[in-house]
């Protein structure tokens, strides 16, 4: 009995001086690498240092560059974005050199990386490039009136992901910049001015000329509507129950909406004045 204790407690003695062994060995070892290793760490860390500063120093010098320019503030923010991230990460792999980790294998890493995050994010990848063809293209701007799929408002914002629009019936949309550069986009703000086209109804029986004749006299009491391009009032159609009368004005953009409204009104009061009919739908049955 006594020579199995014995036997336990030397086995135990061993064992605990051999792990002392081997950790002593292995504070020798982490000693003689921090040792060996210490001043390309040092090297690695002044890398890193200059390389943040060099990199703010550039992005203060390229943002003055763009605020000169005037480019689009989305624009500025994400080249601004890019060159930063673009800059560090190069700062990082100088860094990892001088510690000489494998090059290679870091570039294996993010291209692997880069390619699973392409693969999940495809619509977002999209939205992104639609955002940086609208922004560098510049279909439209902060502030232009534009229209996309039946959605017409003013431009609020521009981001890299979004469109952002505020209705005129006080609603906010938001648009997918992949969506809004592969599709058929009206801008209303464009061109200075934009052309209001009315449909006036008068019956069959009723002078044209004199109808045509008024619509010409309330035209030109509007003195928002713009004199060149000349305004346009010709017979348009001859519809099922009415004589349709085409009234084609320009005016600038910020009039358009109360230029309309004005005209439609006014050529309405005078109809009435002058007792020109506007028809119902009217059918006629002749029975034998």
């Amino acid at each position: 009995m006594a020579t199995s204790v014995l036997t336990t407690a030397h086995t135990a003695v061993d064992t605990i001086q051999e792990q002392v062994n081997n950790a002593s060995d292995f504070m020798s070892k982490t000693g003689d690498y921090i040792i060996e290793f210490l001043p390309l760490i040092v090297v690695a860390l002044v890398i890193m240092i200059i390389g943040y500063i060099v990199t703010k120093l550039i992005t203060k010098i390229i943002d003055r560059a763009m605020k000169r320019s005037k480019i689009e503030v989305g624009a500025k923010n994400f080249l601004l974005s890019f060159i930063r991230i673009a800059l560090y990460t190069v700062v990082l792999i100088m860094a990892l050199s001088v510690l000489k980790v494998p090059i290679s294998s870091i570039i294996t890493i993010l291209g692997a990386a880069g390619l699973a995050v392409s693969l999940a994010l495809q619509t977002c990848l999209s939205n992104l490039a639609g955002g940086f063809i609208i922004l560098f293209s510049k279909p439209f701007v902060t502030g232009d009136i534009i229209e996309f799929d039946n959605t017409v408002g003013t431009v609020r914002s521009i981001s890299i992901l979004y469109t952002k629009l505020d209705t005129f019936d006080g609603k906010t949309a938001f648009i997918p910049n992949g969506k809004v550069s592969d599709a058929k986009l009206i801008n209303y703000t464009e061109s200075p001015l934009r052309r209001i086209d009315l449909k006036f109804q008068i019956s069959y029986a009723e002078d044209f000329t004199k109808a045509q004749a008024i619509i010409g006299e309330v035209i030109n009491t509007l003195p928002l509507i713009q004199s060149i391009p000349c305004p346009i009032v010709r017979m348009g159609r001859h519809a099922e129950s009415s004589i349709e009368i085409d009234a084609l004005v320009w005016v600038k953009n910020e009039d358009y909406i109360s230029t309309r409204y004005d005209l439609l009104e006014k050529v309405k009061a005078a109809f009435d004045e002058n007792g020109i009919e506007i028809p119902f739908s009217q059918l006629d049955v002749h029975m034998k």
